[in-house]
């Protein structure tokens, strides 16, 4: 069955009005607390690489994109000034070297005052008269884009404005919920081609086919990771080649949705039982961790906890000895599982505000020796996040361990049958509900053809 990804969907449709209003109560308040009268949202332009006259690709503002669905839209404004229509200063240049955006259509043109301009010099005349009244949002390099704007991006509304992009709203639940959907289906294409043999190179092939994404459009760089570089925690270099033999496989690919994003991991055998039943544990280790998710938990408490289940099966496999508590103690889970929990997910992969106490900035630290944490605050309902626990034969953490205490409490000779297959790490995105949660992620598998 296909689904409407596009920006005339009638589900997104139907739920973009409630959101504008979400948006534009937030930034009331941003302006409020800022004593300012407009807020300026920049989209972004496109960064020239050095000593060429060829662009990055762009990756626009997402305080802009929280407002339209227009991720590839540069040089173009929101005009937001509380009580009025918002402004979109719509940039369309006259040009022949390329594609130009197309004319504004889809669910969420009427909610907007659209302003069509053909050259940058226009942009001037549609921004507010007294600049000083102003705030702009967004990346500014230089004057050109600030229109003689001083206050860009103001920590107090920033920080306003962050914190509360922390809960979604329904449209971008249903936006990501899409991105899940999308995503599911890439990940079923890249297990195909990985039961095919294929290279690293052409599983990823197989992904941006099924999920229809360039690899500009991918939310994040895909890790497509056979065999021991599936310790590489950031592996994106891509084999042209298959290994032989192939041993396993570990995929950390997402979607987007209008700049909504999903990000999923999976991580297969090739055959062999014994790394199968360690995926196997794992698996029901991160269900069991989701199962606790719920608003009201301290996420770093959830965190802690992971560290403790996961230090049971390092004993179960034989890759360690001792109890939890001196597992944590002497950095050996950490050894194995050196990154976060997981993050907040929305516009951004990694969703901002998940250290935010408040609305002021105050910050929560992650738990003494895990400083990789990226969300420590304490679930709300309609945050979405990411619970993705990892076991890796990472050497050169585990090396470290080497003339510490921890040294006694690790079995080597199991970590030297691990290192070929690199490791696991299996991820969810995960909706925070009262009392309980819902997994867009297994939601979404459970849909996929």
């Amino acid at each position: 069955m296909s689904r409407d990804y596009s920006d005339k969907n009638p589900s997104l449709g139907a739920l973009y009005g409630s959101h504008l209003q979400a948006l534009a109560t937030r930034h009331d308040h941003a302006l409020e607390k800022a004593g300012a009268g407009h807020a300026i949202i920049y989209s972004g332009n496109p960064r020239v690489a050095f000593l060429d006259d060829n662009s990055y690709p762009f990756r626009a503002n997402p305080h802009f994109v929280s407002w339209v669905p227009l991720t590839n839209l540069p040089w173009s404004y929101i005009v937001y000034t509380p009580g009025e229509t918002p402004v979109l200063v719509y940039y369309q240049p006259h040009d022949y070297w390329h594609v130009v955006p197309d004319s504004p259509d889809g669910y969420w043109t009427d909610y907007f005052d659209i302003r069509i301009v053909h050259a940058t010099e226009d942009i001037a005349a549609h921004l507010p008269d007294e600049r000083e009244k102003c705030i702009l949002i967004g990346e500014i390099e230089n004057d050109v884009p600030a229109y003689g704007i001083e206050r860009i991006n103001p920590t107090t509304a920033v920080n306003i404005l962050h914190f509360a992009r922390g809960t979604k709203t329904d449209y971008e639940l249903e936006s990501m919920r899409l991105a899940s959907q999308r995503a599911a289906s890439g990940h079923r294409a890249a297990e195909a081609a990985f039961r095919e043999g294929l290279s690293e190179f052409d599983i990823h092939r197989a992904y941006c086919k099924a999920v229809s994404h360039t690899d500009a459009e991918l939310p994040y760089d895909n890790i497509v990771a056979l065999n021991d570089h599936g310790a590489v925690l950031h592996y994106t270099n891509l084999d042209r080649d298959a290994p032989a033999p192939i041993r396993s496989f570990l995929i950390d690919a997402g979607a987007q949705v209008h700049g909504y994003a999903s990000d999923i991991t999976r991580t297969y055998s090739a055959g062999d039982r014994r790394f199968q039943g360690l995926i196997d544990r794992m698996e029901s280790m991160q269900r069991d961790i989701v199962a606790h998710v719920q608003a009201g938990v301290d996420y770093r408490e959830l965190h802690i906890s992971t560290h403790k289940m996961l230090a049971e099966i390092l004993v179960d496999a034989e890759l360690a000895t001792g109890d939890a508590t001196t597992l944590l103690e002497t950095g050996v889970t950490s050894a194995f599982f050196p990154h976060g929990l997981g993050h907040l997910l929305g516009v951004q992969v990694h969703d901002v505000g998940g250290f935010m106490e408040n609305e002021a900035g105050a910050v929560i630290d992650p738990p003494s020796g895990h400083p990789f944490l990226r969300l420590t605050r304490v679930l709300e309902e309609n945050m979405v996040l990411t619970i993705e626990p990892g076991l890796y034969a990472i050497d050169m953490l585990l090396e470290n361990l080497r003339g510490t205490p921890a040294e006694d409490h690790v079995n080597w000779r199991t970590v030297d049958w691990l290192r070929p297959f690199g490791g696991i790490r299996i991820e969810d995105n995960v909706r925070v509900m009262i009392g309980g949660q819902q997994n867009l992620t297994r939601d979404a598998f459970a849909a996929a053809p």
